[in-house]
């Protein structure tokens, strides 16, 4: 049998949120595409694009990066993860070990406009969860990850993410 490969410390990235942010998405730790791209999301796979786009109304796969970033933000959307550094090998949340928390209780409590904060699958939820707590007036929405590795269709995926909508409509 080959040994396993020794886990790396993968950094995660900057919250992407302003005084406006009403909605905050929080996944995991950037997988490795993400961190190589320096990019949210940037797996070709990871449907988190299309799925927030569909929330808001409008395509942002046909956007460059940082228009994607800037709709968002003009939306009350906010993007960031519940863990600011783990070790892990490849991508899956699975591989995830000795992770560090975000400080997301920090954040949040310098969000004014803040009104939801949405997980981007279960580990997401069950370590944001626990790290926030109860924040009165916002809600906790548990999403089903946009991650290609969550075998789950497209169709469903969306019926639970455009629960979203209401959120930055308003």
């Amino acid at each position: 049998m080959t040994p396993a490969l020794p886990a790396d410390r993968r950094i995660g990235f900057p919250p992407v949120v302003d005084a406006a942010t009403r909605l905050l998405i929080l996944g995991s730790l950037p997988g490795d595409a993400s961190l190589k791209a320096a990019q949210y999301y940037a797996h070709p796979r990871n449907a988190f694009w299309p799925l927030i786009g569909g929330v808001l109304g409008e395509d942002l796969t046909v956007l460059p990066y940082e228009q994607r970033i800037d709709r968002l933000k003009a939306r009350g959307v906010g993007l960031w993860d519940v863990i600011a550094s783990a070790e892990r090998s490849g991508s899956l949340d699975a591989a995830i070990r000795s992770p560090e928390a975000a400080d997301l209780r920090s954040l949040i409590d310098g969000l004014p406009a803040l009104r939801a904060v949405a997980f981007n699958g279960k580990l997401a939820a069950k370590l944001g969860r626990r790290i926030i707590g109860d924040v009165n007036g916002v809600r906790l929405i548990d999403l089903p990850s946009s991650s290609p590795a969550h075998a789950v269709g497209m169709t469903i995926k969306a019926s639970s993410w455009n629960s979203l909508t209401d959120i930055v409509s308003t």
